[in-house]
């Protein structure tokens, strides 16, 4: 059985850049991440100590390296990753183990 994967990248935004601005750049990947045939769930969320989480969840590990090799050759790439402040960010891949949902 295939598990679903996390994909979770940590940053904090480049200075100058306001909460507002920094959604409205990530609404332009919407159209890439939906158009994955893998795509489960994306959250953005932020911190009170300044960091962001955006997390999206994959049908599996092909799907998720696929999308991630392919987010940089995006058009909205290069003023998405400009918004984040250089050498802040992590990303990891990683595989669900278990998920608890309202019944």
């Amino acid at each position: 059985m295939t598990k679903n994967v996390a994909e979770t990248v940590s940053f904090e935004l480049a200075p100058g850049v306001t909460s507002d601005q920094f959604i409205a750049l990530s609404q332009k990947s919407e159209a890439f991440v939906r158009q994955n045939p893998g795509f489960i769930f994306r959250r953005l969320s932020a911190g009170e100590d300044g960091r962001w989480t955006d997390t999206v969840i994959w049908a599996d590990m092909e799907t998720a390296q696929a999308a991630a090799a392919d987010f940089p050759k995006q058009d909205f790439a290069p003023a998405l990753m400009a918004a984040i402040a250089p050498g802040s960010e992590t990303m990891r891949h990683e595989t669900i183990h278990w998920t608890v949902a309202p019944s």
